[in-house]
Order: C-alpha cells, then sequence, then structure tokens
C-alpha cells in the first residue's frame, strides 16, 4: 500500500481530477447556495428598509439626534447632560451633576456620575435616559430612582447614577 503513494503516476492523475473537481463543486454546490443566501439577504433588506421608515414616521426626532452626535469628541458628563438635556427640553436649572474621578478598574479606566432631575415629567425621564445611552454605547445607567411630587399629577424627582467606560 506504501508503494502506492511513491508511484508518480498517482499523483499526474490525481493532481488533475482534483483541479477539475474544485470548479464543478463551485458551480454544483457553493454558487446555487450563495445565490439563495443573496436572495435571503436582499428580502431582509426590503424588510429592514420599511421598519426603518416606519421608526422613522413615528418618531422623527430620531434624525435630530443623529445630527448632534455626529461632532462628538472625548466624552464629558458635563457635555453629554448638558447636550441631552437641551434635546429633552429640560432647562438646566432642573438639573444638577456631581461627577467622580476617573478610577482604572480592570486595565480599563471609569468614571461615575450621578444626575439629579427635578420636578420633569416621566416622559422627559424616559427620554433624558434612553437619548443619552443611545448616544453614548459606553455609558450604563446603574441605578433609577424616582419620587413623586405630592399634589402635582405629572412632577417627579429623578436620580440617576450613570458608569462610563473610556
Amino acid at each position: 500500500m506504501r508503494e502506492i503513494y511513491k508511484d508518480p503516476m498517482l499523483y499526474y492523475v490525481l493532481a488533475p481530477v482534483l483541479v477539475l473537481a474544485w470548479p464543478l463543486l463551485v458551480w454544483s454546490l457553493y454558487l446555487p447556495k450563495a445565490q439563495s443566501e443573496w436572495n435571503k439577504d436582499q428580502v431582509l433588506c426590503e424588510e429592514a428598509k420599511g421598519h426603518m421608515l416606519e421608526i422613522l414616521e413615528k418618531d422623527p426626532g430620531r434624525l435630530e439626534l443623529v445630527k448632534t452626535t455626529q461632532s462628538l469628541g472625548k466624552f464629558t458628563y458635563a457635555e453629554a447632560v448638558d447636550r441631552v438635556a437641551n434635546l429633552c427640553r429640560i432647562p438646566s436649572g432642573k438639573v444638577d451633576l456631581s461627577t467622580g474621578k476617573p478610577v482604572i478598574a480592570n486595565k480599563k479606566e471609569v468614571q461615575q456620575a450621578r444626575v439629579s432631575l427635578t420636578d420633569i415629567g416621566i416622559v422627559q425621564a424616559a427620554r433624558f435616559l434612553h437619548t443619552i445611552q443611545a448616544t453614548w454605547v459606553n455609558l450604563t445607567c446603574e441605578r433609577v430612582q424616582l419620587a413623586k411630587k405630592d399634589g402635582m399629577p405629572d412632577q417627579w424627582d429623578v436620580d440617576l447614577t450613570f458608569k462610563y467606560n473610556y
């Protein structure tokens, strides 16, 4: 059996057979599969376009968010909170920010902050939280505390604790 491997005639026959088998495999197996996958991706792309247009019709404010976040530089809590508060129409007098010093934990620089929003509506608070987290991917909200104002229909004090990973 080992002598067959030493015979050069095997390689003279085997090499052309393998060279001819490759285009046949590509033509018969790989191209049809690639074409069907391409067609599936095209259908998914068309569905996604429809969903994106529906989202933009229901929430046109997302385009404003994209315009404001295109010129972002290095993250700072003061700038981030100010931008999002302005975008959510929260007056600066109702926003209180306190930040901690950056700390290195697990070989990453981390900074925490506490944001207090006073006398705002629940929709404004939810929009603020959604917008700030959608704008900065490395920003996570660790704690949300809501306190309803007595006698007021939609007045809340909101305490948010954030952590940013640089």
